[in-house]
């Protein structure tokens, strides 16, 4: 049986903007990454969105979940992917793991280089914060 590893990933928007990050394939991104030992799945993305981004979440409930094929490196991901709220209102700061961070509408996503699932996670996120009546 084959395994695969597994990304946590974070949709983050503030003020109506999501926050992505460019990487080394040339293509938007969710911030996020691999599980440490002992960490769950919420811990992770909580981490790994301030270590990518300095920004500060509260994690609320998974999105999605999807294999992700990169095509460059030959090998499949399995992707989750989680709704957060930001705790500040701090700008994003790009790591050293990206090469640049970018915050985006609603409508710019479409029109991104992007995987089709981070989309789908991120119009999941906006109606449901739109449901909730939250501006994010």
């Amino acid at each position: 049986m084959p395994q695969y590893p597994v990304s946590i990933k974070g949709v983050v928007v503030r003020a109506r903007r999501v926050v992505l990050m460019y990487n080394e394939r040339d293509e938007w991104e969710l911030p996020g990454g691999r599980l440490e030992l002992g960490e769950t799945p919420k811990e992770c993305v909580a981490r790994e969105i301030y270590e990518e981004t300095r920004i500060g979440v509260d994690v609320v409930n998974v999105l999605d979940s999807w294999m992700y094929h990169i095509e460059v490196a030959n090998k499949d991901v399995f992707i989750v992917t989680y709704g957060c709220r930001a705790t500040t209102d701090a700008p994003p700061v790009v790591s050293h793991e990206h090469k640049r961070v970018g915050e985006f509408t609603a409508d710019e996503i479409p029109h991104l280089v992007m995987p089709d699932g981070y989309k789908r996670s991120i119009a999941t996120w906006f109606a449901r914060l739109d449901a909730d009546g939250a501006t994010g």
